[in-house]
């Protein structure tokens, strides 16, 4: 068996026999690996820890027939709110799950792997949740699909632009809409991070625009891949939650 060296995303793992665990990363240089954990599962591993999902490592693999083998496990990145804050793991988690899903194996994507390790990155310094929808845009445009924002994608018309279907290419007028609503705001919002301009929505978009955007985006995204994003449900809770807080909490006068 040939022994190499990589960087990887964690992207999930599971269960194998009473010890083990298959990892399952996006790796710099191989793209999707499959690799078995030997013993991860006991107290005593040394690095049992490290190939947690959203965890990037510095790792060493015997390349096997089916499933390669994991030796060593080192931290490539400390992200240790990711753990520890809820909603943070749960938008990590939809991030992972998208690059697990267009993701091949063997098949290198040094775009993606440059675009999900900094997007995990952000999202542990400030939490902010448009990272999630900004991530989703560029994967979009890595992936060759770019919706169409600035006219209706059937008649041309720039005006009274109310919804969005990727299965159409892009946003609609109130005459033709399908799929999903889409705000003017949220429109524009698309339109600068398509445009480069993603610190700037980063910085300026209200928590009202942002929710709408984080819903959108997965959606989109769902669209896209052709099935449904079982993370997303973690996050579509806890924005349900929020929404529900701010209702309860006392209002002036």
């Amino acid at each position: 068996m040939a022994l190499y060296r990589d960087d990887g995303i964690v992207l999930r793992n599971y269960k194998l026999g009473e010890a083990d665990r298959i990892i399952i990363l996006f790796t710099r240089t191989r793209g999707k690996v499959r690799a078995v954990a030997k013993g991860v599962r006991r107290t005593k591993s040394k690095f049992g820890s490290r190939l947690e999902p959203g965890s990037v490592i510095h790792g060493q693999f015997y390349e096997g027939r089916n499933l390669d083998i994991v030796t060593q496990a080192e931290s490539a990145a400390v992200m240790p709110t990711l753990r520890t804050d809820l909603s943070r793991y749960g938008r990590a988690a939809v991030m992972l799950e998208v690059v697990d899903q267009i993701s091949e194996e063997g098949q290198t994507n040094t775009a993606l792997y440059k675009l999900v390790t900094g997007a995990l990155a952000e999202l542990d310094r400030d939490g902010n949740p448009l990272v999630v929808p900004a991530f989703v845009v560029k994967v979009l445009v890595l992936e060759g699909v770019q919706p169409l924002l600035d006219r209706c994608v059937t008649c041309e018309a720039t005006d009274d632009l109310i919804a969005i279907d990727m299965s159409h290419g892009g946003v609609l007028c109130r005459e033709h809409r399908s799929g999903d609503p889409i705000s003017d705001d949220a429109r524009h919002a698309l339109m600068n991070v398509f445009d480069g301009h993603v610190r700037h929505v980063l910085e300026t978009t209200s928590d009202q625009l942002a929710s709408e955007l984080e819903s959108l985006s997965s959606r989109l995204i769902e669209q896209h891949i052709e099935r449904r994003l079982r993370s997303s449900t973690v996050v579509d809770q806890h924005l349900i939650h929020d929404a529900e807080a701010d209702d309860d909490s006392p209002r002036d006068g």
